[in-house]
């Protein structure tokens, strides 16, 4: 299933030709890195895919040029730009949408986690835009629309508690793009910071150092790659946390909320609460999600033959491999 957002086009500032562009994209086994992917792939650009893990790279089934690494490589930028000019002739466009996310009060920030998220979502980005800029530059010159994008995310306008540090980097981030927008425009270079608030991919899910708190349910992921790829192809300059108001929910499920404890001098109504069965809702598990699919595949299967059936009932979405937690 394809989202789009006609409301988008009152941002636009000239469309961009994705058919036959030669883009970066940097963590894309990640949540919103690997449905940028397959967007990017279905308007016919030439790509060049990023991730740690080249077995993870290989499953996500997408033809293009793989190229493993870690950010945190002070080589590798430029490394992964050479691969992609000499992959396709040219770069037209970089998409970061690698990152790792930490939790927890700044008492608790160790040097390594502090290090590690400063170089994945902060310096790594930096790194690339920076290895990339002259061939940006030689594609604007040869008549292309080059861009950059870099998600930074709703952190960067709201800084928030239990995020200290991961707002920080994420802060630095925008501040970074918002000054090599102004710098690269004089090379017809357009960079593009994206503010989205919470998604539910499996960033949140797998910080790197302390607990997960409760959120409320997030964007739903495919959505939010679609909103970032259509402001690519409209020509928009930024996309501020505002951009993603009409993007949908993630689907939830109701499960069991967790248990109680039960003291012996609990107050007679605490006691009560306490011993009832409570249920929450929650974001789809990956394994649930697929099986949802499976079943509203089989249910539109059956239902196409019936003279009642519509396009959107008989349509599918497919469901890929469960996203790297490190992105």
């Amino acid at each position: 299933m394809r989202y789009t957002f006609p409301e988008c086009d009152r941002y636009a500032r000239g469309m961009t030709n994705l058919e036959g562009a030669s883009i970066i994209v940097v963590g894309a086994t990640g949540g919103l890195g690997r449905h940028i992917a397959r967007l990017l792939h279905e308007r016919g650009a030439k790509l060049t895919l990023s991730a740690r893990n080249m077995t993870n790279l290989e499953a996500l089934g997408i033809p293009a040029t793989f190229v493993p690494g870690d950010l945190a490589d002070p080589n590798f930028a430029r490394t992964l730009v050479a691969t992609a000019v000499t992959a396709n002739g040219k770069l037209d466009g970089v998409i970061n949408a690698a990152g790792v996310v930490a939790f927890g009060p700044i008492t608790e920030l160790t040097n390594e986690t502090l290090e590690q998220l400063w170089q994945v979502n902060a310096a790594g980005p930096v790194r690339v835009m920076r290895a990339a800029a002259d061939s940006l530059a030689q594609s604007a010159a040869d008549g292309g629309q080059p861009f950059v994008v870099t998600l930074s995310g709703l952190v960067a306008e709201t800084p928030t508690n239990g995020l200290a540090a991961y707002s920080a980097v994420k802060t630095a981030l925008c501040a970074f793009s918002q000054v090599a927008a102004r710098e690269l425009r004089r090379q017809k270079i357009r960079v593009l910071d994206a503010r989205p608030g919470h998604t539910e991919t499996e960033l949140s899910r797998h910080p790197i150092a302390g607990e997960t708190p409760k959120f409320p349910t997030g964007y739903l992921p495919e959505a939010v790659a679609g909103r970032i790829v259509d402001a690519i192809a409209n020509g928009e300059k930024d996309l501020p946390s505002t951009a993603f108001t009409d993007v949908p929910a993630a689907p939830t499920e109701t499960v069991p909320a967790a248990e109680h404890p039960v003291e012996a001098d609990m107050h007679p109504a605490a006691r009560m609460a306490a011993e009832m069965s409570l249920e929450v809702a929650t974001p789809l598990s990956a394994q649930s999600a697929a099986s949802a699919h499976s079943a509203a595949s089989i249910h539109s299967a059956s239902s196409a033959h019936s003279p009642a059936s519509t396009p959107a009932a008989s349509s599918t979405q497919s469901v890929p491999p469960a996203p790297d937690s490190s992105t």
